[in-house]
């Protein structure tokens, strides 16, 4: 995927058949799907899950000073993530995304060649929602993701040195948080 959302005369325009973010994010889950079955092909165990909804969370102030995209999962995906996710460290990442209007669509691949396993989640997020999650980031030098259920149920985290990859033009979303 590329960053469509950063030519402003382009970004965000609709496109025959349908609106630009139901075409983008039609592209990501084809991405995904596409990027799983390499995997599969290569020998990996792949797990893959469209998130039902990803929230950019900004630090909440309290001992759990977590911050960055939380997935949220159905129910019925959560034993195949947490079977994964036991099984493997996974020390390697990457991340597909593509911005339009200010949605950013994503796939993250969490990757673990020790164990041959690959998490992958798509999601989407609003930038406007994203500032203080890009702020913090910033200062800390350090993004996490979290997958959880939509009972809260916390099914494993990862960090992040990367967080550039989580948000395009992070200088100028992060500004957001100051005005």
């Amino acid at each position: 995927m590329t960053d469509t959302g950063s030519d402003p005369n382009t970004r965000g325009q609709s496109t025959p058949g349908g609106t630009a973010a139901t075409k983008a994010w039609q592209r990501t889950l084809e991405d995904m799907e596409g990027l799983a079955e390499e995997r599969e092909e290569q020998g990996w165990d792949v797990v893959s899950i469209i998130s039902g909804n990803t929230a950019p969370t900004p630090p909440s102030g309290s001992e759990d000073d977590w911050f960055g995209p939380s997935f949220i999962i159905p129910d019925n995906k959560a034993t195949p993530f947490e079977e994964a996710f036991e099984r493997g460290e996974f020390p390697l990442y990457e991340v597909y995304r593509e911005t339009v209007d200010d949605r950013v669509f994503l796939v993250v691949e969490y990757i673990d060649p020790d164990v041959e396993t690959v998490i992958m989640i798509a999601g989407q997020y609003r930038l406007r929602n994203a500032a203080g999650m890009a702020s913090a980031a910033i200062d800390d030098d350090v993004i996490y993701t979290r997958v959880q259920t939509l009972d809260g149920t916390v099914l494993g985290s990862f960090q992040h040195e990367e967080y550039e990859k989580f948000v395009p033009d992070v200088e100028r979303v992060a500004d957001w948080h100051d005005d």
